[in-house]
């Protein structure tokens, strides 16, 4: 285990990087370390590399304070987003804030080499523009899909054929020489929510819901992701919906709540009501492309088309319906909503909150907070895997493990070396 140094370490470092400019008497209050203590984890910070001057606070009569800030541009982490249909890549400094990003169309069932191909070149194109001869010290790995967290296992799912037990993690992690973690995309989600929404940050229990051709959920806890025993935390897709019928979802059971309002289900209706009649917006559509999308639907609603205003209504309504049940069991403060469905936000949201309070608690419907994702969609996910990496580079594992004279900011020569290349 860790040593109580490596405790303070971790505690010293987390609270400066969690605001600008903290002075070291802010410091030693915050961590509720002594006086001597925490100098002498500043000290360690410093020669590491990670910690630098940020000029003088306000004197309280005596000599005026020194502000400490993160030396973020130290190095640089790389966050891979892996969606159904798209891929994104982001190089990020190490406070977790993107410099550069890169976004490329894929098609997941595809199978991982070609996906994992593309995002390697993507990362060595923004390694090689920004000139980083070191490489990165971390990554970051979003994936459409439920993961074992702790072991790095990718348990895929049945809309990504071939994937299911691949080793994703331990190939990115050789390919660029950095310690890799991969996690269920809906979290990093949630992590970029925190990230970039101060509602989100402030929020100590955080439900997150990403509708789009999969639904799945994040569970925050005391600011933390909670994953359960195998991963699979917030896996509210394949919810049975009571009254579906026979609809058969991907997984191979009837009436999923997937199969009802995720992405595919929404298009496949949005047909229905093209070739019925009932919608000439959507029927243009399907004339002019020869297929619906989500987005089509979202834009016929917001030009009037009220069959298209009806169908994002009902998908709202059971979606709701279904997350009525887990904030009765998690009682969060906030509900975002956020992944494709948050596109449609002005025409599911209103029925979202009326379903979720129709089968709660008065006092838990009262106290509820059901808003849209605040974060830019398009880099979203990605934001997410910066976060993770960051995170779990910072961690006191992770910290314990390469700080001292392995130290890449200490050390340049060893930007990007695995702790486990190192100790070989």
């Amino acid at each position: 285990m860790p040593s109580e140094r490596f405790t303070g370490l971790v505690a010293v470092l987390d609270a400066i990087r969690s605001g600008p400019g903290i002075t070291q008497p802010e410091l030693t209050e915050r961590v509720g370390l002594g006086r001597s203590v925490v100098a002498q984890r500043v000290g360690e910070l410093e020669s590491a590399g990670l910690v630098a001057n940020d000029g003088l606070g306000p004197s309280t009569g005596g000599r005026a304070p020194r502000r400490l800030r993160l030396r973020a541009e130290a190095g640089h982490v790389l966050g891979v987003d892996i969606a159904s249909n798209e891929l994104v890549v982001g190089l990020a400094d190490l406070a977790g804030d993107i410099v550069a990003v890169r976004h490329e169309h894929v098609d997941v069932t595809s199978g991982p080499e070609l996906t994992l191909a593309a995002a390697e070149r993507m990362g060595d194109a923004l390694v090689r523009e920004a000139g980083l001869t070191g490489g990165v010290w971390a990554v970051g790995v979003g994936t459409p899909g439920p993961v074992a967290f702790e072991r790095g296992d990718f348990l895929a799912g049945p809309h990504m054929p071939g994937w299911a037990r691949y080793p994703l993690r331990a190939r990115l992690a050789r390919h660029w020489s950095a310690p890799t973690w991969i996690d269920d995309r809906v979290n990093l989600l949630a992590l970029g929510e925190m990230w970039r929404n101060p509602a989100a940050a402030d929020a100590a229990q955080l439900l997150y819901v990403g509708g789009g051709t999969t639904i799945a959920a994040a569970v925050v806890v005391d600011g933390r992701v909670y994953r359960g025993a195998n991963g699979l935390s917030g896996a509210i897709g394949h919810i049975p919906v009571a009254g579906s019928g026979d609809v058969v979802c991907a997984c191979g059971q009837t009436g999923c709540l997937e199969a009802v309002a995720g992405g595919t289900a929404l298009a496949q209706n949005a047909r229905l009501l093209a070739e019925c009649g009932q919608s000439d917006a959507l029927l243009a559509v399907l004339r002019e492309s020869g297929r619906i999308r989500p987005v089509d639907i979202t834009m016929a609603a917001e030009a009037g088309d009220q069959a298209a205003r009806a169908l994002l209504h009902r998908t709202g309504l059971l979606l709701g319906d279904s997350l009525a049940t887990l904030v009765s069991l998690f009682d969060p403060e906030l509900l975002v909503i956020g992944g494709g469905m948050a596109r449609a936000g002005a025409h599911v949201l209103p029925s979202i909150g009326e379903a979720v309070r129709a089968r709660v608690s008065s006092t838990t419907g009262q106290r509820l907070r059901i808003e849209l994702s605040a974060v830019d969609e398009e880099v979203a996910g990605v934001t997410g895997a910066v976060q993770l990496a960051v995170g779990e580079l910072f961690s006191r594992d992770q910290l314990s493990s390469w700080l001292d004279d392995r130290s890449p900011a200490g050390r340049p020569e060893l930007a990007g070396v695995d702790a486990e290349d190192l100790s070989a």
